[in-house]
């Protein structure tokens, strides 16, 4: 299960979902459902997840300009899921810390 769940993503708009909208993001393997995904998050941290949302983000070209040239490259695919728990349920990413 902990191979489904990479990371969470700990932004200020993903603070203010956690705390208004009961919501919390995750990057998530691109191969995972949102099944497994919710099987992943009730039993890594314990919670009641009522709903799942997913999206695939595609790489982007990247350039930059340095003093021998142009520069290219490609940032990474990724897979993100946002996971609505119960209400007065949370989860604290920075306990660990």
């Amino acid at each position: 299960m902990v191979e489904i769940l990479i990371r969470p993503i700990v932004t200020e708009k993903m603070n203010a979902q956690a705390e208004k909208l009961n919501r919390y993001g995750f990057m998530v393997d691109k191969k995972a459902d949102k099944h497994q995904i919710k099987r992943a998050v009730e039993e890594i941290y314990g919670v009641k997840v009522v709903s799942v949302n997913t999206m695939v983000y595609a790489g982007k070209l990247k350039s930059r300009f340095t003093k021998s040239g142009v520069i290219t490259g490609r940032t990474n695919a990724y897979k993100k899921a946002v996971i609505t728990l119960n209400k007065g349920e949370n989860i604290d990413f920075y306990s660990n810390i």
